[in-house]
């Protein structure tokens, strides 16, 4: 049996964790220690992850951060989290994700288990022959700008679990580092390219759109795919047309 600790997380939740990050490979953090290297000393390397998570002393390290080129022109952010950060990360999603997924929208198709973007525009495509107008949503910079406090009170509503409110709130303020080496504080945002990031992304836009779209426009469906929506509405103009709102 694992040792008595503060916070119950099994041994088995975080090698489970690390299969799935071994699965979905990536780049290493700012440790610079790729998973070929955290796999040298794997069982020691998972011990001291599960240590410290389930006795409440894990604080992860600074996201390396790297700047993507769009494919529209500009840059995308990404924040590159350590293997280590990555399977604790993992812990948490795995943990957070089934007492999310019930209540998010049947339309939001963005990172989540059993949806993906073809689906996403195969309803598109079918709805676009049965309205009018369809608008077009891309929201800017949207994982650099969510609000701290709001996803906090939001990840409440769903769980009164310690450990998954301390460490994700611990994730949102982890600085980044940039390719000089300095340290930037944070305080927004949830760094994309984190595992966890695109669960509590979701999140914040399940209450700050698709709710909301619910509560006051019924009658337009929609279909969103991280932060990229397309509402659609009867009246206009016949025959399907586009308007780009923002991005």
């Amino acid at each position: 049996m694992d040792e008595a600790k503060p916070f119950g997380i099994s041994k088995q939740a975080v090698w489970e964790a690390y299969e799935r990050v071994k699965a979905n490979r990536g780049a290493a953090g700012v440790d610079e220690q790729s998973i070929a290297d955290f796999e040298k000393e794997l069982k020691d390397n998972l011990y001291k992850i599960w240590n410290r998570m389930s006795s409440g002393t894990y604080f992860p390290p600074p996201v390396r951060r790297v700047a993507i080129p769009k494919s529209g022109g500009g840059e995308r952010m990404l924040g590159i989290p350590t293997v280590s950060d990555r399977i604790a990360q993992m812990v948490v999603t795995r943990y957070l994700e089934p007492e999310l997924e019930p209540h998010f929208h049947a339309d939001s198709y963005g990172y989540r288990p059993g949806k993906s973007a073809h689906d996403a525009l195969a309803v598109a495509r079918e709805r676009c022959w049965r309205y009018d107008w369809v608008i077009d949503l891309d929201v800017r910079g949207y994982f650099d700008n969510i609000d701290h406090e709001l996803l906090l009170r939001a990840i409440r509503k769903h769980t009164d679990c310690k450990w998954i409110l301390l460490y994700v709130e611990r994730w949102l303020k982890a600085p980044a580092q940039t390719a000089e080496g300095t340290l930037v504080d944070r305080e927004k945002g949830t760094p994309q390219g984190g595992v966890v990031s695109p669960l509590l992304a979701n999140l914040f836009l399940h209450y700050a759109f698709d709710v909301w779209m619910q509560k006051h426009h019924p009658q337009n469906p929609f279909e969103r795919y991280a932060d990229d929506s397309a509402p659609r509405a009867q009246r206009g103009p016949k025959g399907p047309r586009s308007v780009q709102l923002f991005n």
